[in-house]
């Protein structure tokens, strides 16, 4: 019963592939007071295929050039510059297709002056209308929402924590592992976003789906191992192993948080503000994950004795890292093969 949960997270998940919802991103530069450079990503879904995700520009925009696209990594990406007299103050922007897909659209204004307005675009709001006078607290409010929506939708990243929480047992021993995770991947989430550290994305997928395996690997070996089995370097120091495989689950993070860039002007801000949206969803999966496993272990003693026979009990346990592995080796094979 305890790892009822933990079935259903996997079975969900092996029809999602990880980091698959990935956002749009639109970058308007003022350049005179009529004048404005655009860059505009889009995901793309392989070598010359793209989301169908298009600008609207208000009412009065007129392009100086066609725009001028490119296919690069794993993003559409064009470049253009129009004019409208007075201004994009009060004209509404609005992404067409985006209603139709799971991702959102960051978009990203930045004045003469050097002021900037966020705006977070959603399949629910595409649109949104450009403001006289920007709000600082949009940036904070984007990228938090941001981060949030990363780790939710990073269902690699949850199955590698679902995978420590099946291994680590005791309060303590589960903190200090919790702990060195989120300090690893925040120490390479940082320097990856600063341009300290340059990894390229396909080899950092790779290893993040062999964490996966490692731990469900582990799981398993301690439930068949006998009680006077020597327990293995994760069983002895899980916080270690949960410390090594979060700098690259950092990078992970770093190349989401790549694809649509941090603002010039507020790196800082919406780099912390990013983190701790990662850690917000991080904990809120803790806490809810938790809170079921309890709700079931109290249930659980509750049933009758036969319904949770010993051997019935083992069989129970050993699904949910099974379950994990297979993913895990799934997405391997899927990353190597895209070398």
């Amino acid at each position: 019963m305890r790892y009822a949960l933990a079935i259903l997270i996997c079975l969900a998940a092996s029809s999602a592939l990880a980091h698959e919802v990935r956002p749009a991103y639109l970058e308007l530069h003022q350049t005179s007071p009529d004048a404005y450079e655009v860059l505009w990503k889009v995901p793309s879904l392989g070598d010359d295929l793209r989301l169908g995700l298009y600008v609207h520009l208000p009412e009065g925009c007129s392009n100086v050039a066609a725009p001028r696209g490119a296919f690069s990594g794993r993003s559409y990406t064009e470049r253009w510059n129009f004019r409208r007299e007075g201004g994009l103050s009060g004209g509404t922007i609005h992404i067409a297709g985006l209603s139709g897909t799971m991702t959102d659209a960051l978009v990203r204004l930045e004045r003469l002056d050097g002021s900037i307005q966020m705006a977070r675009l959603t399949p629910d709001a595409p649109s949104f209308i450009v403001e006289a006078a920007p709000r600082p607290a949009q940036i904070a409010r984007t990228y938090l929402a941001l981060g949030v929506e990363h780790i939710l939708l990073g269902i690699d990243h949850l199955l590698f924590v679902l995978g420590l929480l099946l291994l680590v047992s005791g309060v303590r021993r589960l903190l200090a592992t919790v702990t060195a995770f989120t300090l690893a991947h925040s120490v390479t989430l940082s320097a990856a976003a600063l341009g300290f550290v340059h990894v390229p994305p396909p080899p950092v997928e790779a290893v993040i789906a062999l964490s996966i395996l490692f731990v469900a690997t582990e799981i398993i070996r301690r439930h068949r191992a006998g009680p006077d089995a020597a327990p293995t370097l994760a069983q002895r120091q899980p916080w270690l192993i949960a410390f090594s495989f979060g700098l690259l689950h950092g990078l992970g993070f770093a190349g989401a948080l790549s694809e649509v860039g941090l603002p010039q002007t507020h790196i800082p801000l919406a780099l912390l503000l990013f983190s701790c949206g990662v850690e917000l969803g991080h904990f809120g999966f803790i806490a809810i994950v938790l809170a079921l496993i309890l709700a079931f272990r109290w249930l659980s003693h509750r049933l009758p004795a036969h319904t949770l026979a010993p051997q019935r009990l083992a069989t129970i346990r050993l699904l949910p890292p099974y379950a994990i592995g297979t993913i895990a080796t799934f997405w391997l094979i899927q990353r190597l093969a895209a070398f």
